[in-house]
């Protein structure tokens, strides 16, 4: 008589991969938060200001990333870019903004942030036509964007002929970690378009990759675990594909939210991304100073 054979049972899953890594993906000093600010005190650039541009999605926290990193360099609580705490798909900035840092004990630090209105899917938020005569110095501060129609030569806020120093010399991307893989794929062809005119005008480009602690319970109870999050890394990593930056211009941070006091661990992953973003946007002048001087 036979009797029914048992099916074979199917080889175990493999185990889930452990959200913290064994070994961290990038070193951080933690104790280096004295030693970057006065490495940005004692800066001296070729020229003056040294502007960097925010761009990105609307509610990336652009705003949010100029307040953080002012209150990082005055170490208290500011509100030098106004936010919104409503997260609306919609670009709570709608013209251009200059802002100037602070430096403890009075004046400014020889850089700037330029802020302006949010990127959106479709054809929603800022043209991109726009962004490019921002980059080329063309667009000077307090011009309100139109979604329907780019500024022209004739509007009372176009510079015809823009100076070296109306000109941006870092392009930074802001991209929210929780949202990037939700990103509308519209929004991101835009960035690339914008990637691509920069490098055209040989500016450097970086990634400021936002909202870690929302992406990663790891990193929202201890910071210091950043660069052990296997998450986080794949948020690195998957705007490196999407955008085509490189993982070593890229970083991820908390920006301040709630808090009222300073964090020493929430300054030092902004200072060490200003640091670059500083260094790159004075490596560029000189550059292009030197090219006119051939």
């Amino acid at each position: 008589m036979g009797g029914k054979h048992s099916e074979p049972k199917p080889p175990p899953s493999a185990p889930a991969p452990l959200p913290e890594l064994n070994t961290h993906w990038r070193p951080v000093n933690w104790r280096e938060k004295e030693e970057i600010l006065k490495e940005l005190r004692d800066l001296k650039t070729k020229v003056e200001p040294l502007r960097i541009l925010l761009h990105g999605p609307a509610g990336a926290g652009k705003s949010c990333f100029i307040n953080s990193v002012q209150r990082a360099l005055l170490g208290r609580n500011v509100i030098s870019a106004l936010e919104n705490s409503a997260d609306v798909g919609q670009s709570f900035t709608l013209s251009i903004k200059t802002h100037k840092m602070k430096k403890r004990g009075g004046g400014h630090y020889p850089f700037v942030f330029s802020d302006i209105m949010g990127l959106e899917a479709e054809n929603g938020g800022i043209q991109i036509e726009d962004i490019s005569k921002v980059l080329s110095g063309h667009i000077l501060d307090g011009y309100r964007f139109n979604p329907r129609g780019t500024i022209t030569d004739t509007d009372l806020r176009y510079k015809k002929y823009p100076k070296i120093c109306d000109e941006v010399h870092c392009l930074v991307s802001i991209l929210s970690a929780d949202a990037i893989t939700r990103l509308h794929e519209s929004v991101i062809e835009k960035m690339r378009t914008i990637r691509q005119k920069a490098v055209e005008m040989k500016i450097p480009h970086v990634i400021v990759l936002t909202k870690v602690d929302k992406a990663c319970e790891i990193v929202n109870k201890d910071l210091k675990k950043l660069y052990y999050s296997r998450k986080i890394k794949q948020k690195v990593e998957e705007s490196s594909h999407k955008l085509g930056i490189p993982l070593n211009n890229i970083y991820p941070v908390k920006n301040y939210h709630a808090e009222i006091t300073g964090d020493t661990n929430v300054d030092v992953v902004i200072l060490m991304a200003l640091r670059d973003i500083i260094n790159f946007a004075n490596d560029h002048v000189e550059d292009v100073c030197e090219s006119k001087v051939e």
